[in-house]
C-alpha cells in the first residue's frame, strides 16, 4: 500500500496507481467488472451478530478506507452505504489473489464473500474467503488520520475540511466525511414527511413548466434562454405560483409541487441561484387557516427527522412545537425599533415615501434607488427586526405594495392578508390569502409595471394568460411557499445553504 504523505507529489501517487492498474491487468484481474452479488450491509451485519448463532455467510462490497498487512494476513475496513466493517484476509484462503492484494490501495472498491465472526479484539468482522476488485481508484482520497494526545483526546490530521473543495468535490466529501451523508438523508426525509402529510389531506402532487414564456410569482430576476424551434425568448421559472393557481381555477381543491426554481441573483449563506421550493394551494381556505396548517406540518416534519420539535442552532434552542408567536409587520417593527409606521402607510404616496425614507435614514438602513414605500418598509424590517426572531414567528399583514398577488386585508386598508414564518432570523415560508379578483389583479400588475418604469428592477410582470384564467373565476384560496433548503438548514443545524445542496453553484475553477 502506498504511503500518502506530504513528501509524495499527487502526480507521483497517481502515476503509481496507474502502474498498479497495468500490473493487475497483466495478472488477469479485471479492475472494472460488471457486477457483484452483494447481499448484506455493514450496519445490519454488526447489529445482528450473535456469538452463539450459526455461522453466517455474507457478500459485502465497499470502498477500502484503511489497510494493514501482516505477512500472510491482512486487515482492512470497507465503507458501504450504511457504514464501515472490518475484513480479515489470509493468504491461505485467497491463494494467488492475496499476492495481488499489495496492488490495492485505500479508495479501491472491493467485493468480499466470507463468514461473520468476532475478532480477539472484539470487533465484528468478515473473514474473507473470496475477494474481487470492483473498481481501482486512480486518485488518492484525502483520508483523515487520527491520533491521541497525552490526555487521550482524539486529534484529527489532514481532514478534508476546506469548504470550497468540499462543495466542488461533493463525491469526495461524502466518502471521507460520513456525517455529511446524514444531512442529505434527513433532507430526503423532510420532503417525504411533507408528501405524506399532504397525501393524507387529499392534495394532489403536480408538475408545472420549468421553461416559461413569462416568468412570475415572485420578485426576482430570471435566467433567460432561447428556444431555437420556436425562436422565442424563454425564462427559467422563478416560482410556480401562477401555474398552480391556474390548476385551482381548473377545479382541483388542493395542489402542491416540489419545484426547482432559479433566480439570477447573488449567492451567500442563505441564497443559491438554483433552489427547491414547496408550494401548495388549497381552495376555500385563507391565510389564517394556512398558519395553523404550517404549524402542524413543520411540527410533524421535525418529529419525523429528529424525534423532537427542538433543535440547537448555534447557542439557541429552537422549538417548532405550536403555537408559534404571531406579530403584524408594523407591530414587529415598532417592538424592535420603537418606530410606529402604520400611520405613515395611510399618507398620500409621495408623502408616505418621503417619511419612510427619513425613518430609514435615522435607523441607518440604506434604501436602493427607485424603492417604493413597500420596499422601504421591507428593508427596515429585514435590517432591524428579522435577526431578532429566533423562535418560529408568523409576521403578518404586509403593505399592499409588497404583495401584488395577495388578497387585500379584510379589515385594514392598505394591507394584504399575508404572512411569513421567520425562524433563526431568516424567512422559511411565505403565504397569502390569494388574490382572486381579476380586476384588482390587473391593477396590481399595472402598478408593478409603473414601478419598473421608475427604476425598480425586481417587479411582478403582467401576465395576460394568468389574468384570463382568473377571469374564469378562482375560488377563495390559501397559498404557501416553503424553501426546502432553508428548512433543511434549520432542522439539521447547518450554517450555509451549500451544506444542504449536493452540488451548489460555484465560481468556475481556475
Amino acid at each position: 500500500m502506498e504511503v500518502q504523505s506530504d513528501s509524495l507529489d499527487l502526480n507521483e501517487l497517481m502515476r503509481r496507481r496507474r502502474e498498479e492498474l497495468d500490473e493487475l491487468r497483466k495478472r488477469g484481474i479485471n479492475p472494472y467488472p460488471y457486477e457483484f452479488p452483494r447481499n448484506a450491509f455493514s450496519k445490519e451485519i454488526v447489529e445482528s451478530f450473535k456469538d452463539d448463532a450459526p455461522r453466517r455467510i455474507v457478500a459485502v462490497a465497499g470502498r477500502i478506507m484503511s489497510l494493514r498487512k501482516m505477512g500472510k494476513a491482512a486487515f482492512c475496513h470497507i465503507l458501504d452505504s450504511q457504514g464501515k466493517i472490518q475484513i480479515y484476509l489470509r493468504k491461505d484462503d485467497l491463494g494467488d489473489f492475496y499476492d495481488s492484494f499489495k496492488l490495492l490501495d485505500i479508495g479501491d472498491i472491493i467485493g468480499v464473500e466470507g463468514f461473520v465472526f468476532r475478532t480477539k479484539m472484539g470487533e465484528v468482522s468478515v473473514h474473507a474467503q473470496r475477494v474481487e476488485l470492483l473498481a481501482k481508484s486512480l486518485r488518492p482520497l484525502p483520508i483523515a488520520k487520527e491520533t491521541k494526545d497525552e490526555q487521550g483526546n482524539v486529534v484529527v490530521h489532514d481532514q478534508f475540511s476546506d469548504k470550497e473543495l468540499r462543495y466542488r468535490q461533493r463525491y469526495v466529501d461524502l466518502v471521507v466525511n460520513p456525517q455529511v451523508k446524514d444531512v442529505f438523508i434527513k433532507r430526503a426525509k423532510i420532503m417525504s414527511a411533507m408528501r405524506s402529510y399532504f397525501e393524507e389531506q387529499g392534495y394532489l402532487e403536480v408538475e408545472t413548466p420549468v421553461l416559461q414564456p413569462q416568468y412570475g410569482g415572485a420578485f426576482a430576476r430570471p435566467f433567460i434562454t432561447h428556444h431555437n424551434t420556436l425562436d422565442v425568448e424563454m425564462y427559467l421559472r422563478i416560482a410556480n405560483e401562477l401555474y398552480l393557481k391556474r390548476l385551482i381555477v381548473g377545479g382541483f381543491d388542493g395542489v402542491y409541487e416540489f419545484a426547482k426554481d432559479f433566480r439570477n441573483e447573488g449567492m451567500d449563506r442563505t441564497h443559491n441561484p438554483e433552489f427547491t421550493m414547496l408550494e401548495i394551494y388549497v381552495a376555500y381556505k385563507d391565510y389564517i387557516w394556512m398558519m395553523e396548517m404550517v404549524e402542524q406540518l413543520i411540527n410533524r416534519v421535525a418529529m419525523a427527522i429528529n424525534g423532537s420539535t427542538k433543535v440547537m442552532l448555534g447557542e439557541n434552542e429552537v422549538d417548532f412545537a405550536p403555537p408559534w408567536t404571531r406579530l403584524t409587520m408594523f407591530d414587529a417593527i415598532e417592538k424592535y425599533t420603537g418606530r410606529e409606521l402604520r400611520a405613515k402607510s395611510a399618507m398620500p404616496a409621495g408623502r408616505q415615501e418621503e417619511q419612510l425614507r427619513q425613518v430609514a435614514k435615522e435607523l441607518g438602513v440604506e434604501i436602493p434607488a427607485g424603492a417604493g414605500a413597500g420596499a422601504i418598509i421591507d428593508e427596515i424590517f429585514s435590517e432591524k427586526v428579522e435577526h431578532h426572531l429566533i423562535q418560529p414567528t408568523f409576521i403578518t399583514d404586509y403593505p399592499v405594495e409588497m404583495s401584488p398577488l395577495a388578497k387585500r386585508h379584510r379589515s385594514e386598508a392598505g394591507l394584504v392578508e399575508r404572512f411569513e414564518a421567520i425562524c433563526n432570523g431568516k424567512e422559511i415560508c411565505n403565504a397569502f390569502s390569494e388574490l382572486n379578483d381579476p380586476l384588482d389583479q390587473r391593477a396590481r400588475f399595472e402598478e408593478q409595471m409603473r414601478m419598473k418604469a421608475a427604476g425598480q428592477e425586481e417587479v411582478q410582470p403582467l401576465d395576460e394568460d394568468f389574468l384570463r384564467a382568473l377571469e374564469y373565476g378562482m375560488p377563495p384560496t390559501a397559498g404557501l411557499g416553503i424553501g426546502i433548503d432553508r428548512l433543511t438548514m434549520l432542522l439539521t443545524g447547518q450554517d450555509s445553504i451549500r451544506d444542504v445542496i449536493f452540488f451548489p453553484q460555484m465560481k468556475p475553477e481556475k
